[in-house]
């Protein structure tokens, strides 16, 4: 069961192994982009033409209704990033478990947004984890775990796949354990848990008076999506790529252009710290370097982003 591009690589894994794959259950066919043509998922779009049955449940007693009906019986059920909570019937339903791989070190970053959640917030390691489901989010029981480092420059897209790489290894040998029967269980300390809820439209907003170093992590923890943007000239500009800069001038605000190179991109005072922004995309436009900006949109020093 999964929905997003970071199922895939276990996807691909289980496709790969020796388990017999009865069936991929992922979201419903939902609009998306500009047009908002309906468009499938990830996952189903990985599916199609391997032959591997494609249920699409839209909601859980249409999953549970797939899983008594008797045409898929699992002894297993795989879990990766799918997007919905399990109901009570479903999780009982494999002899062996529901297992879920969540990209944290649980019970750090409980919730849908843990690994850019990491990223912001400025953590150099986090890691994923295999565990077996139960009613509550992300609180069932460990059965693996691996520390991943997150790099200074990674973004979250970076990280994403990287992670998911790891991440099918680790349900191989977490699949191989259960198959022999040594899958070790540990309980969670929920007093030590943490949570990583979804992003909310006004966090993608740079706020130009905090430090260099913390809108550097904004920035770096929502690419590719959903994008960290300030204002320029009443639009969104997004920022995709930055470097935070050595340098202190008093003669700038936060949300000012310090330098304007055309060669290199443009330079930002924030409340701390500056950032050369050196990969932007503009309202309407594709990506562009921060020197191609400087050159094409008449930035120039003390110019006032974010109002």
């Amino acid at each position: 069961m999964g929905t997003s591009e970071f199922a895939i690589p276990t996807l691909e894994m289980l496709r790969n192994s020796r388990w017999p794959l009865l069936g991929v259950v992922t979201q419903p066919d939902r609009p998306r982009g500009r047009g908002r043509k309906l468009a499938a998922p990830p996952v189903k779009q990985y599916v199609v033409g391997t032959g591997i049955p494609v249920y699409q449940p839209g909601s859980p007693g249409e999953l549970t209704k797939l899983l008594t009906s008797g045409e898929i019986k699992p002894a297993v059920i795989v879990v990766v990033a799918y997007g919905q909570l399990l109901s009570s019937h479903t999780l009982k339903t494999p002899p062996l478990g529901c297992i879920n791989l969540h990209p944290s070190l649980l019970p750090a970053y409980r919730g849908a947004a843990p690994m850019q959640r990491a990223i912001i917030n400025g953590e150099t390691r986090t890691g994923i984890t295999t565990m077996y489901l139960n009613e509550e989010m992300d609180a069932g029981d460990i059965i693996l775990q691996e520390e991943i480092e997150i790099g200074q420059d990674v973004t979250y897209g970076e990280f994403a796949s990287l992670a998911a790489k790891r991440g099918a290894a680790l349900m191989f040998k977490t699949l191989t354990l259960i198959e022999e029967g040594k899958a070790p269980r540990l309980s969670q300390d929920h007093s030590r848990a943490t949570y990583a809820p979804p992003l909310k439209a006004e966090e993608e907003r740079i706020d130009w008076t905090r430090s260099a170093k913390r809108i550097y992590n904004l920035i770096r923890g929502m690419n590719p999506r959903p994008g960290a943007y300030t204002l320029f000239r009443g639009n969104n500009l997004k920022i995709w790529r930055a470097r935070p800069e050595d340098g202190v001038s008093e003669h700038f605000r936060p949300g000012q252009v310090v330098a304007a190179d055309p060669k290199t991109g443009f330079t930002m005072q924030t409340g701390d710290g500056q950032l050369l922004i050196t990969e932007v995309q503009p309202a309407g436009r594709s990506h562009m370097s921060g020197a191609e900006f400087v050159r094409g949109y008449k930035i120039f020093r003390g110019f006032l982003l974010g109002e």
